[in-house]
């Protein structure tokens, strides 16, 4: 995709009235200019975000089996955590969803953002891991992805124990637990394994280059901008970032062939940094023969189905992502689903 100056990239698209007070709230309170040294206050939650789940809320009243596990991680192999959950009442052989969390490569944990998917696990009948990958700058590429890898072999190689099918394997993960979906997606191939049914990433983070019309125009206007962007990718890469040796399994949009990928559902926001190098990962996969469902919604800021839950757009978008994960796992309709012809 062919880049404009930035004196030719027109104003944002216009966002959706039910994000706008919400993200002028938090442009309101986040760093100016940020550099990796501020990563540590980046990571203090603000007292004004919904806190992350305990494992009681995760439970939902002991439908859900929450449990703990460790697996080799990478370089020097010390353990690092999953988190595995199970719908209570599920018998036989389940899909897998292998969560990976976002945070911009350096913050976060398996508990975020993993609401949605424990919805998706109970509404489905699904065994959801999330990996508790070590962090950037501390631990810069490639200990992020690699623990990310090693966590998807485990989950295959155990699949028995987890009650959990390892043909049906659907990687996810949202910002830049979407990229390390993507680059995990782009090791399995390359290794040869292991299989996966599809790869669901949302608003994922692909590109180090950060030079798209999208990272210019939102510069500014969306809580995840350039300025932000660059900080994630320095975090992970150094002084590497942006040049010419960047592997993709570091930034999956630096891969020249995307063959053989599993399926891919994509989605972003049309209002949000990320938007303009998902849409050139979804032409690159269709490029290469790949199959791959893109979704830009209208309006949509960053994670706008994590920033307002119950916005139409948001429950639109979710939906539409249960009803790719349904397919894509050949996962009966009910019969009161919406567009159910039972």
């Amino acid at each position: 995709m062919e880049r404009c100056p930035p004196e030719r990239v027109g104003p944002p698209p216009p966002m959706d009235p039910e994000f706008q007070a919400l993200v002028a709230e938090k442009l309101s309170t986040r760093i100016d200019h940020p550099t990796v040294a501020d990563i540590p206050a980046a990571r203090v939650t603000d007292p004004r975000d919904p806190p992350l789940p305990t494992d009681e809320q995760l439970s939902m009243s002991g439908r859900v089996i929450v449990e703990r596990r460790s697996v080799p991680g990478a370089g020097v192999r010390p353990d690092v955590a999953i988190l595995v959950l199970r719908p209570a009442d599920a018998r036989g052989p389940l899909p897998v969803i292998f969560h990976v969390h976002g945070g911009g490569m350096f913050s976060g944990d398996p508990r975020t953002g993993i609401d949605e998917f424990i919805h998706y696990a109970l509404e489905l009948g699904l065994v959801l891991t999330s990996i508790d990958y070590r962090l950037a700058p501390e631990s810069p590429h490639p200990t992020p992805v690699t623990d990310c890898y090693s966590g998807l072999v485990w989950v295959h190689d155990h699949a028995e124990e987890l009650g959990a099918d390892p043909t049906r394997i659907i990687v996810a993960g949202t910002s830049a637990g979407g990229g390390l979906a993507a680059a995990v997606s782009l090791m399995a191939r390359d290794r040869g394994g292991p299989p996966l049914a599809g790869q669901l990433l949302l608003a994922p983070m692909l590109d180090d280059r950060n030079n798209s019309d999208s990272c210019i125009q939102m510069q500014g206007v969306d809580r995840w901008d350039r300025e932000w962007n660059a900080v994630g990718w320095s975090a992970l890469l150094g002084a590497r970032a942006g040049g010419p040796d960047v592997s993709p399994y570091a930034a999956p949009s630096r891969e020249t062939n995307l063959s053989g990928l599993p399926p891919a559902y994509i989605d972003v926001g049309a209002v949000e940094t990320f938007r303009d190098e998902d849409i050139a990962y979804a032409h690159a996969m269709w490029r290469g023969g790949g199959d791959a469902e893109l979704h830009v919604w209208r309006g949509g800021v960053h994670s706008f189905d994590h920033l307002h839950p119950t916005a139409p757009v948001s429950l639109a978008a979710r939906a539409t992502r249960l009803g790719w994960i349904r397919r894509v796992l050949r996962l009966a309709v009910p019969a009161d689903a919406p567009g159910s012809t039972a």
